[in-house]
């Protein structure tokens, strides 16, 4: 379990989503889907190939960064090693990229 803060999880977890905001944004472009960022939940939302979401959101009590995608979630504990929220070593940008090509290549 991380050793954050109550306040140093929230700013680390509202910037991370917003650097995947901003990661996401160009492949929502290109490919046709929607990349929203609102009362610090992330949202994900394709239409095609068929209509889903992803839904990216903190969860204060336990630190961590849940991830709803695909029919599983995914929970990612803050590395400070690597000064980003990961699960297995994938980083929370990395993993919802992942996510987002396996969908669409559906």
């Amino acid at each position: 379990m991380s050793l954050l803060s109550d306040q140093d999880f929230r700013l680390r977890a509202d910037h991370a989503l917003e650097d995947l905001q901003r990661a996401m944004l160009p492949a929502a472009d290109d490919e046709g889907f929607e990349v929203e960022l609102q009362n610090g939940v992330l949202q994900v939302v394709f239409d095609e190939p068929s209509p889903a979401k992803f839904v990216v959101s903190p969860n204060a009590p336990v630190r961590q960064i849940w991830l709803s995608a695909m029919a599983r979630s995914y929970k990612l504990s803050w590395s400070p090693e690597r000064s980003a929220f990961e699960l297995d070593g994938e980083s929370l940008n990395d993993l919802v990229t992942r996510l987002a090509q396996s969908f669409l290549n559906t």
